[in-house]
């Protein structure tokens, strides 16, 4: 199975990836088929070793390869690394700002971006797809990064990287089902609009590994800009989301959870 899943070519293996982290949103968001709803406790934990999670990606499986790729080939380390992170940060910000959303336990007056009349369930479901946009890059980028041959990104990492953001894409199944069961939608629609949520994973997986693939010179800023993308996630929705409640104890040891999950990931099999 492991030498059939290297014998395919970097594009399918970003897809497969990708289909493991939806796998996992399905997963999450299946919780609802059990429980009608989970303690906030819990889930402001899992938020924050989502949290963790990225973090952690965001500089072992993306910026630290990104600068060694850089320094290999004898330029100047700190730039496609600044530059691809805020480009990342900034897309974003942009999208944030366009694309109508709404973060669960918010009233439907709090959506953000455009103003639409558009259902609270879409709204909700958006919020988590956000999210998922530069998660499913950043695994694409990695397996198309290991593809390129460069030491500082390895099969393993890219590996590691996809096992991370599918663990941590549990609790972000279960934050879309979970309020809209709450709020009266039947079991089998709040799952459904729950994994759909992951969907956009593998389509910005292959799209990210197709443009490394193909443009490999932009490889070191791709990596950057995921996790320029990745680190906006955390800043401006999970942390925030993760101690609205006040469990800040909780949340916080989640993050240091996450963290310490992927970085074990990512040095043992990177």
């Amino acid at each position: 199975m492991v030498e059939w899943f290297l014998s395919l070519s970097p594009i399918k293996q970003a897809f497969l990836g990708t289909c493991f982290t939806w796998l996992m949103t399905a997963l999450g968001a299946g919780l609802v088929l059990f429980f009608k709803k989970v303690d906030r406790k819990v889930m402001d934990g899992m938020l924050g070793s989502a949290a963790g999670v990225m973090i952690a990606a965001s500089f072992w499986s993306l910026l630290a390869p990104a600068i060694s790729m850089v320094e290999e080939a004898g330029g100047t380390p700190w730039i496609p690394a600044l530059v691809g992170f805020l480009s990342g940060g900034a897309f974003l910000w942009i999208v944030d700002k366009l694309l109508p959303h709404l973060h669960p336990g918010f009233p439907t007056k709090e959506a953000e971006g455009i103003k639409t009349s558009w259902q609270r369930s879409v709204l909700l479901v958006l919020a988590i797809t956000l999210h998922n946009i530069p998660e499913g890059l950043a695994v694409g980028v990695a397996f198309g990064a290991a593809a390129a041959g460069y030491p500082a990104a390895t099969i393993g990492a890219a590996i590691a990287l996809a096992i991370g953001i599918g663990i941590q894409n549990f609790p972000e199944g279960a934050a879309v089902s979970v309020p809209l069961r709450r709020e009266g939608m039947s079991r089998r629609k709040s799952f459904m609009y729950g994994q759909f949520s992951g969907m956009v994973e593998p389509i910005a997986g292959v799209f990210g590994a197709i443009a490394v693939v193909y443009m490999q010179p932009l490889l070191p800023y791709a990596l950057s800009f995921a996790a320029g993308a990745m680190i906006y996630v955390v800043a401006e929705e999970l942390i925030p989301e993760s101690q609205a409640e006040k469990h800040s104890d909780i949340a916080t040891i989640g993050v240091m959870i996450g963290f310490s999950i992927m970085m074990t990931l990512d040095v043992a099999l990177g």
